[in-house]
């Protein structure tokens, strides 16, 4: 009897079980992570003998490289300080804005995070619609004089796209210092183009925001699925913008059942300006070799009286669990109304006993949503959540017109929190993160009303809708919701 295959079997399946062994205490040691996720990577890990083990190597951690996370840390450490607004004459232009001390703990929280400081002196305002989007940046770029700086996770070859290449060729051949930056994996289609090429031609800097390479090479060294989903423009270190809007066509014609992409982008101008440079100047060293420091160092000039705002910027290399601390804390911090509007709703357990316990406590919580996804496994994990936000008395609706991509939140009519990071762990976890808070009455006021304008193209969720649901739709939702952590 040839006992060689016999004796090859027993390794083969020792080897896969020490394998298992060792990611199984992998995944239950490794930091920052909560029990539903360590128990959700255990059961796959053990239940899918090879697609588990390799489920867990492809996406188990949060890691985009050590070599990546070196180079951030180093680009980090040699940022230098923002100038101090409590310094400089801002200060004495603007003594009647201050934030609200109710709600000053929300800026701590923030400034935690990202270490920036409120600023005041801004204006802003909130742009009608995607076009009208593109054009003000159109504009604001043909008024540049000093540089233009832009970073998009989703970056089309399309009419708006073509029209933002154009308007960089246009700076660059009038002297502008132009930078362009775009997701590797959500711009491929700009990447790829003629377009992108003819703008290195014509002297615009560009770069590729955690580039894939060679997929199978990249699996290993970090996963492919961390992205930059960030949003930003800073124009002359002045002028910047800040929301949901990536650089495409409402019509997203890589995606056109969904139709039109709908989303709300607000123009910033004042101090705030400066902390989003930081922010694009983090990311665009930590891929160039090219030293944008100094436009950081330079003085702030006087402004008038304006609002106070706070850019907070998250991602897989930073505070862990930085963003949903943030929504929680704005959440709990509600005493009359609180309007969420997101596309994708993947909630930690902290995040929906948030939710539930401010419409408990008598606030008029409601929450939008598309009514149909471009994810269907979001949209199925999203329902999954709706039963117990309507028994605690959520408002839920459902937007009709199309899919609503604006991710908005505003607190008691007063503070406004708008950006490009979802409520779902994507965005908690995996994704770099882009968002200002700031505290304006009249500012938060617009913000709502465009909420209203949501919430009456949308058609409302009734608990009983929900609770008669049949059997197969709501196993499925929940199935789907359970596997979020491993998502």
């Amino acid at each position: 009897m040839n006992e060689t295959p016999f004796l090859s079997a027993i390794f083969l399946t020792a080897l896969h079980v020490l394998i298992q062994f060792a990611l199984v205490a992998r995944a239950l040691l490794r930091p920052h992570r909560d029990p539903a996720s360590r128990i959700a990577w255990v059961v796959v890990i053990v239940s899918l003998p090879v697609l588990g083990i390799l489920s867990y190597l492809l996406l188990g951690e949060v890691n985009i490289g050590r070599r990546r996370v070196q180079r951030m840390r180093a680009v980090l450490a040699r940022m230098p300080a923002l100038p101090d607004v409590a310094d400089t004459d801002v200060k004495k232009l603007q003594p009647n804005v201050p934030v609200p001390e109710r709600h000053a703990h929300l800026f701590r929280v923030g400034h935690s995070i990202s270490g920036f400081e409120p600023v005041g002196g801004n204006s802003a305002c909130l742009l009608a619609d995607s076009n009208a989007v593109i054009d003000a940046m159109v504009a604001d770029i043909d008024a540049a004089r000093e540089h233009v700086h832009l970073l998009f996770y989703i970056w089309l070859p399309d009419n708006n796209g073509r029209k933002i290449v154009e308007v960089l060729k246009r700076a660059t051949a009038r002297g502008v210092a132009c930078r362009a930056m775009a997701d590797d994996l959500g711009s491929r289609l700009m990447i790829q183009s003629e377009h992108w090429r003819a703008m290195g031609a014509a002297g615009i800097r560009l770069a590729r925001a955690l580039p894939i390479g060679n997929p199978l090479r990249r699996a290993l060294t970090g996963r492919i699925d961390l992205r930059n989903h960030r949003k930003i423009v800073v124009i002359d270190g002045r002028i910047t913008y800040c929301g949901s809007q990536n650089c495409a066509d409402p019509e997203f014609r890589v995606k056109p059942k969904y139709a039109p992409w709908v989303d709300a982008m607000m123009r910033f101008e004042g101090p705030i300006a400066r902390q989003n440079q930081a922010l694009f100047a983090s990311d665009w060293m930590a891929h160039v070799d090219d030293d944008i420091t100094d436009l950081l160092r330079q003085p702030i000039p006087p402004v008038p009286p304006g609002l106070p705002a706070q850019v907070i910027g998250t991602g897989p290399t930073m505070r862990y669990s930085a963003m949903p601390e943030m929504f929680e804390s704005l959440i709990y911090s509600a005493r009359r109304e609180l309007v969420i509007t997101t596309p994708y709703y993947v909630p930690d357990d902290p995040m929906q006993s948030a939710l539930c316990a401010s419409a408990y406590r008598g606030v008029a919580t409601t929450i939008v949503f598309p009514a149909r996804n471009d994810s269907w496994i979001v949209g199925a994990a999203s329902r999954s959540y709706y039963g117990d936000l309507l028994t605690a008395g959520v408002r839920i609706f459902e937007y009709v017109g199309g899919l609503l991509h604006t991710k908005s939140l505003t607190l008691d009519g007063e503070v406004t929190l708008i950006g490009s990071a979802n409520m779902d762990r994507r965005s908690f976890e995996l994704n770099y993160e882009n968002n200002i808070l700031f505290y304006d009455p009249v500012l938060t006021a617009d913000m709502r009303q465009r909420q209203q304008e949501y919430i009456a193209r949308s058609r409302p969720v009734a608990l009983n809708e929900v609770t008669a649901w049949p059997v197969r739709r709501r196993l499925w939702n929940n199935a789907i919701a359970m596997l979020g952590p491993v998502l």
